[in-house]
C-alpha cells in the first residue's frame, strides 16, 4: 500500500462522515453486515480510500455513496457532507421509499387520544355492557 494515499478505518470514517451517531454504532452496523464496500462485506478495521463505493443499510433506507475524501477528525455536518456523494439511483430510491412511508402512515387510522368519560359511557351503551 502506498503510504501517501490517505486512508481511514471504515468505522471511524462512517462516524466522521456523520452517517452514524457514534463510532460504536458504526462498528456494530459493519459487524452486522449493514455496510458493504464494492458489494463485499467488510470489517470495521478495513481501510477506506477516496473512490470507494459503499452500500449502507440504515433502518428505513439503503444508501449507495462514493467516498470523496478522508478526514481523521469529526467536523461540522456541512464539512462532513463534502466527504461523500450519494449516487442518483440511491437518492431516487430513498425518495420513493419515503413517499411510500408517508402514504402508509396517512392511511393508518390512529386514535388521537383516549376516550373521555362521556365517550366511554357511549361505548359501553353501544356494546351492551352497560
Amino acid at each position: 500500500m502506498n503510504k501517501t494515499e490517505p486512508s481511514l478505518r471504515t468505522d471511524k470514517w462512517l462516524w466522521v462522515a456523520r452517517l452514524f451517531k457514534t463510532r460504536s454504532a458504526a462498528s456494530a452496523a459493519i459487524k452486522g453486515g449493514k455496510v458493504h464496500i464494492g458489494s463485499q462485506r467488510v470489517k470495521p478495521s478495513h481501510l477506506i480510500k477516496p473512490g470507494n463505493c459503499l452500500e449502507i443499510t440504515l433502518p428505513h433506507q439503503v444508501m449507495t455513496i462514493v467516498v470523496n475524501g478522508i478526514c481523521a477528525q469529526r467536523r461540522p455536518a456541512r464539512e462532513a457532507q463534502l466527504l461523500y456523494t450519494e449516487t442518483e439511483d440511491s437518492r431516487a430510491r430513498r425518495e420513493v421509499q419515503a413517499q411510500q412511508r408517508r402514504l402508509l402512515n396517512a392511511a393508518i387510522w390512529q386514535m388521537p387520544n383516549r376516550p373521555d368519560k362521556r365517550q366511554r359511557r357511549q361505548i359501553r351503551r353501544f356494546t351492551g355492557k352497560d
